[in-house]
C-alpha cells in the first residue's frame, strides 16, 4: 500500500499547498523549524475540516462524529505527505550527488 491510498483524491492538492506553506515558512525564518510540522499539521486539519464539513451531509450526531474523524485523520495524513515530499527530494538529491562524486573519482 502507498500513503496516497489513504488520502481522498480531492485532498491531495492540500499536501502540495502544505509543502509550499512549509517551504515559505522555513525560508522566511518567521517560525522555528522544529514547529513547522506542527503548523503544517494544524493547517492540514483545518483545510480538511472545512472540506469535509462542506461536502458531507450533517444529519445526526453519528454523521458529525464521522465527519470530524475523517477531517482530522485526512489532515494528519496530508500533512505527513507534505513533509514526506521534501524528505524524499533530499534523499534523491543526496543519492544523485553521491553518484556524481563516485563517477568523478573513477
Amino acid at each position: 500500500m502507498n500513503i496516497v491510498d489513504f488520502i481522498k483524491p480531492e485532498l491531495l492538492i492540500v499536501a502540495v499547498v502544505l509543502y509550499f506553506v512549509g517551504a515559505a515558512l522555513k525560508k522566511s525564518k518567521i517560525v522555528d523549524t522544529r514547529y513547522l510540522s506542527l503548523i503544517n499539521g494544524g493547517i492540514g486539519i483545518l483545510i480538511c475540516t472545512l472540506y469535509v464539513f462542506a461536502s458531507c451531509p450533517m444529519e445526526d450526531g453519528k454523521s458529525i462524529a464521522m465527519a470530524a474523524f475523517t477531517a482530522i485523520t485526512q489532515g494528519i495524513v496530508v500533512a505527513g505527505l507534505s513533509i514526506y515530499i521534501p524528505k524524499m527530494m533530499e534523499i534523491i538529491k543526496n543519492k544523485n550527488d553521491k553518484e556524481e562524486t563516485d563517477q568523478k573519482e573513477n
